[in-house]
C-alpha cells in the first residue's frame, strides 16, 4: 500500500510511536475502502473491472493511479485531527483545507487531469480527521462517533457554501437553487445519514445472512442506487434521470435485490442502460467507499477486513 513517502515524515508531524501506528491503520482502512469500491463488479454507470461505465476519460488504472497518489495524505488527514483535537469543529474544518485541495492537486498530477477521487477525498479526508479528533477517548471510535464529529465539523457548510445571495456560479449552487440538492457536502453535514440509514445496514445485514464481501457491498450499492438524491446523475441528465435510475433499482431491490437469481444479469443491464443514457452515480461511488470505511472502522486491531 503507497503510502509510504516524504509528506507522512514532515517534522511538523510527527507523532508518537503509538500515534503514527494507529495514524497508518487508520490510513490503510481508507486506501482500501478506495480499492474495494473501484474494483466492485457490476456497477451500474461507474469505472469497474468489466468496463468504464458512462466515462470516456478513465478507466480502472486510472482510479488505481489516482487511489496511489491520494493515499499518502490519507495519512495527514488523521494526524492532523490528533493535533487539533482541541480546535472547535468548525474552525478545524478550515484548518485542514490546504491538505484537501493538495490531496485534489495530487490526484490531478497522477491522473492527467482527470477527476475521480474528488468526493471521496473529502468525505473520507473528513472521516480520517474526525478519528484522529476523537484519538483521545478512552475507547476506539464507533461509527456514530465518527459521523457526529463530521456532522459537528461540517455545521453551516451548505448553507455558507451553496446558500449565499447572487447568481449560482457552480453545478453544486445551481442544483442546491433549483432542487434543493446539497450533495457531498449535505451528505457531510448530516454525518453520512444516507450511509447511516440505508447502505451501511444494508451491507451489515446482508454479511449477517451469509453474503461474501462482494455481494454484500453491491447490496449496499443498490440501496445507495435506490434512495440516494446523486447530484451527479441529476447534473448530467436531470431529475427525471434520477428518479428513473432510482425505480429501476427498488424495483430490483423489491425482487429481493442479491438473493434474486438474476441480480447480476440485472445489474449488467442496468450498467448498459446508464451508459447509454450517459449516466454516472458517481455520488453513490463516494457514499460506498465511506460505507465499507465505516463498516470497518470498529474492527482496527481486530485482523484484516474481509
Amino acid at each position: 500500500m503507497p503510502l509510504s513517502v516524504s509528506a507522512a515524515t514532515d517534522p511538523a508531524l510527527v507523532l508518537s510511536a503509538s500515534s503514527a501506528v494507529t495514524s497508518t491503520a487508520w490510513a490503510g482502512l481508507a486506501y482500501r475502502a478506495l480499492i474495494r469500491e473501484v474494483t466492485l463488479t457490476p456497477k451500474p454507470g461507474l469505472v469497474d473491472r468489466r468496463n468504464s461505465g458512462a466515462n470516456r476519460d478513465m478507466k480502472l488504472s486510472t482510479f488505481m493511479a489516482s487511489a496511489a497518489a491520494i493515499a499518502p495524505f490519507f495519512l495527514r488527514f488523521h494526524r492532523c485531527g490528533v493535533e487539533g483535537s482541541g480546535i472547535p469543529p468548525r474552525t478545524f474544518l478550515a484548518s485542514i483545507r490546504g491538505e484537501g485541495i493538495a490531496c485534489e492537486r495530487a490526484m490531478l498530477t497522477a491522473t492527467g487531469g482527470v477527476n475521480c477521487h474528488k468526493g471521496s477525498i473529502f468525505a473520507l479526508g473528513l472521516l480520517l480527521a474526525a478519528a484522529g479528533r476523537l484519538s483521545a477517548l478512552p475507547r476506539r471510535p464507533d461509527v456514530d462517533d465518527l459521523c457526529e464529529e463530521v456532522a459537528r465539523m461540517c455545521d453551516g457548510l451548505v448553507e455558507a457554501e451553496l446558500g449565499h445571495a447572487g447568481q449560482p456560479r457552480t453545478a453544486g449552487e445551481h442544483l442546491y437553487r433549483l432542487h434543493g440538492l446539497t450533495g457531498a457536502r449535505g451528505e457531510a453535514a448530516s454525518g453520512f445519514a444516507t450511509v447511516r440509514q440505508y447502505s451501511l445496514p444494508a451491507y451489515r445485514q446482508a454479511r449477517e445472512a451469509g453474503a461474501g464481501g462482494r455481494m454484500a457491498l453491491l447490496s449496499a450499492f443498490l440501496e445507495l442506487l435506490a434512495v440516494n438524491a446523486d447530484t451527479n446523475i441529476v447534473t448530467r441528465g436531470g431529475v427525471g434521470a434520477l428518479r428513473y435510475i432510482q425505480e429501476k433499482a427498488r424495483r430490483l431491490r423489491a425482487m429481493g435485490g442479491i438473493d434474486h437469481p438474476g441480480f447480476i444479469e440485472a445489474m449488467i443491464v442496468l450498467d448498459e442502460a446508464m451508459i447509454e443514457r450517459n449516466l454516472n452515480p458517481g455520488g453513490s461511488a463516494d457514499l460506498l467507499a465511506v460505507t465499507w470505511f465505516l463498516a470497518h472502522a470498529e474492527r482496527l486491531g481486530g485482523g484484516t477486513a474481509p
